[in-house]
């Protein structure tokens, strides 16, 4: 039974398997109301395939999952959820204007309403001046506007958004940004999956990594990139005791003769790190603390054997 305190999305366990292929492998997953949520992991870690589930086009294996409150599938719940697929194959033989009044009736949306909605989406996504342009003739960035303003005709509650800038310059991935801030504003929940981590490192609440179709961790985006440090310290009589004390602070420790690369998890944590390779005979000529990149974070955790 839904409630105003459900989470948006809840899913618990949530399997697939394709023939004898496991796309997703007990995923267990909650995004809150109201929060830009990003959706993180390599190529073929069951990204697509999850969105897929959340939305009712394919069926989980096992497990289960909850939009608001009502299960996936729920007619309910599918018309408070706005979608922008990443592989999209638009009706290129209509114009924008009438792409978006198609959508409209689709949703049921009374011709009165929809005629000011669709108006205020074109001129939303910088469309306006092309209303009366087919389609196929439009670029990929223009469909990618189009698409972005589809996803929001309905004003959802929930907006799904696989890869929203892919083929967007920096003025659309500009614009993709501030339409999330208003969503956030109103109150809507955004889910967002992207390979662009710089576009999710401005716009996210919350991130999840994935792999293999498992969640390997969840967190605040700001607990993320403010907390970990990447520490560079350039120093003589690194011996390999001095490399091994230095794992208790650190288990992602790299070296390159004078020079040590590991992540710490705050600013706490480097007096004591200085004053141990201090104390073990290091000659300590350089310490230089910075925030760890999203890009950085995305490795340590995910790895290097596929990318984005």
């Amino acid at each position: 039974m839904t409630t105003s305190s459900s989470p948006a999305i809840e899913i618990h366990n949530l399997r697939k398997v394709f023939d004898t292929k496991v796309a997703v492998d007990d995923l267990t997953l909650t995004v809150e109301r109201g929060e830009v949520f990003g959706f993180l992991g390599p190529n073929g870690a069951g990204k697509t395939t999850s969105v897929k589930m959340l939305l009712s086009l394919i069926t989980p294996t096992s497990g289960e999952g909850h939009l608001f409150g009502e299960s996936l599938g729920h007619p309910q719940a599918r018309r408070r959820v706005g979608f922008l697929p990443e592989h999209f194959r638009f009706h290129d033989w209509l114009d924008a204007r009438e792409f978006l009044t198609l959508h409209a009736d689709l949703y049921h949306i009374p011709r009165s309403a929809a005629r000011q909605r669709v108006e205020e989406l074109m001129e939303l996504v910088g469309l306006l001046p092309h209303a009366t342009k087919k389609l196929r003739e439009f670029s990929k960035g223009m469909l990618q506007r189009i698409g972005l303003a589809q996803a929001l005709l309905n004003q959802p509650e929930l907006v799904i958004l696989d890869e929203p800038t892919s083929g967007l310059d920096p003025v659309g991935r500009r614009m993709v940004r501030d339409v999330i801030r208003d969503l956030r504003q109103k109150g809507t929940t955004v889910f967002l999956n992207s390979h662009l981590l710089s576009e999710v490192e401005i716009t996210c609440d919350r991130v999840a990594f994935i792999k293999n179709g498992r969640v390997l961790r969840t967190d605040r985006l700001q607990t993320l990139v403010e907390g970990e440090l990447s520490v560079e310290i350039r120093a003589a009589n690194l011996t390999p005791s001095v490399i091994n004390g230095l794992q208790r602070w650190s288990g992602n420790i790299r070296q390159d003769g004078e020079y040590l690369t590991l992540t710490l998890p705050g600013e706490a944590e480097l007096p004591d790190v200085n004053r141990f390779l201090v104390e073990q005979g290091a000659a300590v000529y350089a310490l230089r603390p910075q925030h760890i990149s999203l890009e950085d974070l995305f490795i340590q955790i995910v790895g290097t054997d596929g990318g984005l």
